[in-house]
């Protein structure tokens, strides 16, 4: 039996992505405030949840699971593309630098678990994620290339999706998978709801960073009005 979870991901999240979107940390980056070494904070746990993910939806395709086999698309993997942001962010030793903060460890140890007691539920977590990265991604790569003045597409590789040639065909096509999986009404309504779940692990993680960009920011203002005050006190000499 299949059904129409598609819709019901997209109107059953709606609040959740809303209240993602009005976090302190993306108003910011909507805005275009961002810093570098907040930036490569989200990179970083970005790494871990993504890594988890693959791992265990890769597992879960070779096990040849009835429905998690069916949304195993390669070319939306990223953890190959946040490895070249690493790289570019850390340098060479980049992965002796880093380590989840305790959010996104969270968001880790979640969805080992659900893949191991309710595989289906990961199919929540991948659309979260990945279909929400091939919306606006090209939006936030623009608004970060600006923000943090980089070159063509140094420490964004993340927002890149090379082996999708139309973002919009292939988001047809993974409608059109998620309606057609084997499942029945009762987990669909388990998969949104796990759905809604997952919008907050994303969100503990932005609060984190939020509280890195605000001492960023307070450095940045601390130093411009000390600057200001410096040639006050020159101009009244």
């Amino acid at each position: 039996m299949s059904v129409a979870l598609a819709s019901q991901l997209r109107e059953g999240t709606k609040k959740a992505h809303t209240m993602a979107e009005n976090t302190g940390f993306v108003s910011c980056f909507l805005k275009g405030v961002v810093d570098r070494e907040t930036y490569r904070k989200l990179v970083a746990d970005l790494y871990f949840v993504y890594s988890e993910m693959e791992d265990q939806v890769t597992r879960l395709f070779n096990e040849g699971h009835p429905v998690i086999s069916r949304i195993g698309y390669p070319e939306l993997n990223r953890r190959e593309k946040l490895k070249e942001d690493l790289l570019f962010y850390f340098g060479i030793d980049w992965s002796d630098q880093i380590l989840p903060t305790p959010s996104a460890q969270a968001y880790v140890n979640r969805i080992k678990r659900i893949a191991v007691d309710s595989p289906e539920l990961l199919v929540a977590h991948h659309y979260t994620r990945y279909i929400g990265d091939l919306s606006g991604g090209q939006i936030l790569r623009r608004i970060a290339q600006k923000a943090m003045n980089l070159a063509d597409c140094e420490g964004l590789n993340f927002y890149e999706f090379d082996l999708i040639k139309d973002e919009k065909l292939f988001k047809l096509k993974y409608s059109e998978t998620l309606n057609s999986l084997p499942i029945d009404q009762n987990t669909a309504d388990l998969i949104v709801e796990e759905a809604n779940k997952a919008f907050e692990c994303n969100m503990e993680m932005f609060k984190e960073l939020e509280g890195n960009l605000i001492s960023a920011i307070g450095k940045v203002l601390f130093r411009l009005i000390t600057s200001r005050k410096r040639k006050g006190s020159t101009d009244i000499k």
